[in-house]
């Protein structure tokens, strides 16, 4: 009996047409997802300024913690990412309720630093950790990459085409790829905080063709950690390497994209 279920398994799949084999692998799902996103500009940008506001929630209850009436990123790129889940390039997070810092960190190359100071290079690799993965999509298609297909699923009532990027350092990240619009609105990987996701949505293109989503919500562990709402998006425009850099509470709060 296992030998003729296996028999007729192998004739369905060889009576499989082989262009819909390879339409729907790994590598041709994210080929897609890399048009759609935008092709070659999307690629390969040098700068990300990211402007919005942001909802925290805390783990123990349903109401939010607090809110970032003033939430920015500004991303400096590293064009030969191999590493999924550490610090790379250049980052600035600032967050402001009201006028009044929140919280701000940042890593300028090789230090990474809060409004509080600098912090040791074990927490802040536990914390980059536990944060970057988006970007290693970008490099994917490259050399030393690895892709696999992981079972489909449903994210916010969208069917998505789920994949598995391996970069060359082995680490791991899902991505998931609408199967209608080709974007991307799922991404997930395990941190030191534990199994880490995030989900995208209300996505607009830029007139260079760049999709960004401006509704980005991040879960841990299944618990909803905080939402973020973009509303102003920038690429490619020049910033100053010195915003990168560690600086005071009094400096971050006057501080402008260059």
């Amino acid at each position: 009996m296992v030998r003729l279920v296996m028999a007729i398994a192998a004739l369905m799949m060889a009576c499989v047409p082989a262009h819909a084999a390879s339409e729907n692998s790994a590598r041709s799902i994210l080929e897609r997802a890399v048009e759609a996103a935008g092709g070659e500009a999307w690629l390969n940008p040098t700068t990300l300024y990211l402007a919005g506001s942001a909802v925290f929630y805390a783990p123990d209850s349903a109401e939010p913690r607090a809110t970032a009436d003033d939430y920015r990123m500004w991303r400096a790129m590293n064009p030969d990412r191999t590493t999924a889940h550490g610090a790379d390039g250049k980052v600035r997070i600032t967050a402001k309720s009201g006028g009044r810092l929140m919280f701000e960190v940042g890593y300028d190359g090789s230090t990474t630093w809060t409004e509080q100071g600098v912090m040791p290079k074990d927490q802040a690799d536990a914390y980059w950790a536990s944060n970057f993965g988006f970007g290693i999509i970008r490099e994917a298609l490259g050399e030393g990459f690895r892709l696999e297909r992981a079972p489909d699923r449903n994210v916010g009532g969208h069917p998505i085409a789920l994949i598995r990027v391996i970069s060359p350092d082995g680490g791991a990240t899902l991505f998931g790829i609408d199967t209608q619009s080709h974007y991307i609105r799922y991404m997930g990987f395990t941190t030191p905080r534990g199994f880490h996701e995030r989900h995208y949505d209300d996505f607009i293109t830029l007139p260079s063709g760049w999709v960004q989503a401006r509704e980005v919500t991040l879960f841990y562990n299944g618990v909803k950690a905080n939402t973020v709402f973009w509303r102003e998006v920038r690429v490619g425009e020049p910033i100053a390497p010195a915003l990168f850099a560690p600086q005071s509470a009094t400096v971050a709060q006057d501080s402008t994209p260059r």
